[in-house]
């Protein structure tokens, strides 16, 4: 930042001070690999999903009492550039070595929301997880200077301490309460950290609903039944008792989740400025250790809740525009009426959010771009990356497999039945095979499938080598299992997407697209980074 504009923006912020600031608060709710499910979601898609069984009163009433979106996406399916993108308001390409996860570091010269507010006057601060990997001082939310987690991180591993204190003889009510109670204490901590009449921007990021869950805790601690999801599962997903029990544990933490917001909510109504906080909920992409999940540019990777309610935005409403969550820092910065930087390639959505229009509201919203470079350093030979980017509308999906001889989930590391590694090595140790893909039941249910001829199909969908360009047709294949690349009655149709993709790539300066060499491709995006479980 320029000396003279700093100068600027700190006599500001001393005003706002030393004067009443009515700027609104923002509370913002972000969670690890949520995806799109809560109870407000059910029956949006025209066909059944698990959130017609999920339970989230807390995250239903926010919805409710504001707007959801049915079309936000982020812009890469990976924990790192997607957050990279979210906090820089850029595409996740733009942001160096923020735009892969082992091996990423952050450069500080891009401007980030949380700083630039914290300039501006406000008094930010996070609970749990905001960037990774590491916080470094120069990191995008300033590092630990602005944590509050003295109370406990145990809500970050919801379902295992829950169990653990139940074994120890705790009653599960008093399990969740003596977790929650953490929540509230570093809010509270945040909150009595400001001064004067500060507004605050909060970002309560909890790991929960990563890998991994402790198994049998959806039924255990939330009385989920498994076969609540029966039928309720996307057309790609085996529904067997092993991958429905799976996902009933994902449920029970996402139904933490949600009393996690419950906790924050009821602590911002004694505040006395609920009226004046602008709330958003989100996730960082979709569903991990699945098909078609995390790391993946079908809606199933990419596609994540999106509900916002605050001062000014009329409640009751849902609307299709299209978001991408890079969206968000420049819309927290209008609404903290500091200014935009031009390297943000994300827009405000505070037009949508003001409008009483339910449906589509602006009109130039009709589009995402959503890509990846790479996860885990060790999914493939080399630590090469699997460069895709894909174009999503709201009749198609067209993804473009750059170098489609690689394989998108990560190397087997096995070539038959007689080295298939075992189903305990497989849900518990994400590199033992296809390592892009997080070790979980219904992974390892899957690959010990090998060879199988019943579910060859469901196998070769999660982990077998793609082509150079797919298409869906999402109006009429919304779970997007039929490629239609090679259909010559959608050839001009493929023909006119990728051409807006390349355009739009080529103008946002995506190294894929422009450079050659691509650095991507060289070091040090390809060093090796910490042979660890990604999160």
């Amino acid at each position: 930042m320029k000396i003279a504009h700093r100068i600027a923006v700190l006599l500001f912020a001393a005003s706002c001070v030393c004067a009443a600031d009515k700027r609104p608060n923002i509370l913002f709710f972000f969670a690890d690999d949520w995806g799109r499910y809560a109870g407000c979601y059910a029956g949006l898609d025209g066909r059944p999903t698990i959130s017609e069984a999920v339970k989230t009163p807390n995250i239903d009433r926010v919805a409710k009492q504001g707007v959801l979106f049915r079309n936000a996406f982020v812009t890469a399916p990976s924990c790192t550039p997607c957050r990279s993108s979210l906090l820089s308001g850029q595409y996740f390409f733009r942001t160096g070595r923020g735009a892969i996860l082992n091996g990423a570091m952050w450069d500080s010269a891009i401007p980030t929301y949380p700083l630039l507010l914290l300039d501006s006057g406000y008094h930010i601060g996070k609970s749990y997880k905001v960037w990774s990997p590491g916080t470094p001082a120069d990191a995008p939310y300033g590092g630990q200077k602005h944590a509050y987690e003295k109370a406990g991180r145990d809500f970050c591993r919801f379902s295992e301490r829950a169990t653990v204190l139940v074994r120890d003889g705790m009653k599960v009510e008093d399990a969740k309460k003596k977790i929650l109670g953490q929540v509230r204490d570093n809010f509270d901590a945040f909150l009595a950290d400001r001064t004067g009449g500060q507004p605050f921007c909060y970002w309560f990021g909890p790991t929960l609903t990563h890998r991994p869950y402790e198994k049998g805790s959806g039924k255990a601690l939330w009385g989920i039944e498994a076969d609540s999801v029966k039928g309720k599962l996307p057309k790609f997903m085996p529904d067997v008792p092993e991958v429905r029990a799976d996902y009933t544990d994902y449920m029970g933490e996402i139904q933490a989740w949600d009393a996690g917001i419950g906790v924050l909510l009821a602590e911002l109504e004694k505040t006395g400025e609920a009226s004046n906080t602008l709330i958003i909920i989100s996730g960082d992409h979709g569903m991990p250790g699945v098909p078609g999940g995390k790391c993946n540019l079908y809606d199933h990777g990419v596609a994540v809740a999106l509900i916002a309610a605050g001062p000014g935005i009329p409640g009751g409403r849902t609307v299709d525009d299209f978001v991408n969550m890079m969206d968000m820092a420049p819309t927290f910065l209008d609404a903290g009426g500091v200014k935009i930087p031009d390297v943000m390639t994300g827009r405000s959505i505070m037009n949508v959010l003001h409008s009483d229009k339910s449906g589509l509201v602006d009109s130039n919203r009709t589009w995402v771009v959503t890509g990846r470079e790479r996860h885990v350093a060790a999914a493939r030979d080399g630590n090469l990356p699997y460069p895709h980017r894909a174009l999503r509308t709201q009749d198609f999906l067209y993804i473009r497999n750059f170098v489609p001889d690689r394989w998108p989930m990560g190397n087997p590391k096995f070539t038959g039945k007689d080295d298939l590694p075992t189903f305990e090595q497989i849900q518990k140790d994400t590199f033992v095979c296809f390592a892009d893909m997080d070790a979980s039941p219904t992974k390892a249910w899957l690959v010990t499938q090998f060879g199988n001829t019943e579910w060859q199909s469901d196998y070769n969908y999660a982990f077998s080598k793609r082509p150079a360009e797919e298409l869906y047709f999402v109006s009429s294949d919304p779970d997007e299992t039929k490629n239609l690349a090679d259909d010559p009655a959608f050839a001009e149709k493929k023909k006119e997407l990728s051409g807006q993709l390349m355009k739009i790539l080529i103008a946002a300066k995506d190294p894929r697209v422009i450079s050659n060499p691509v650095p991507f491709e060289l070091p040090p995006f390809i060093e090796a980074g910490v042979r660890k479980k990604a999160r």
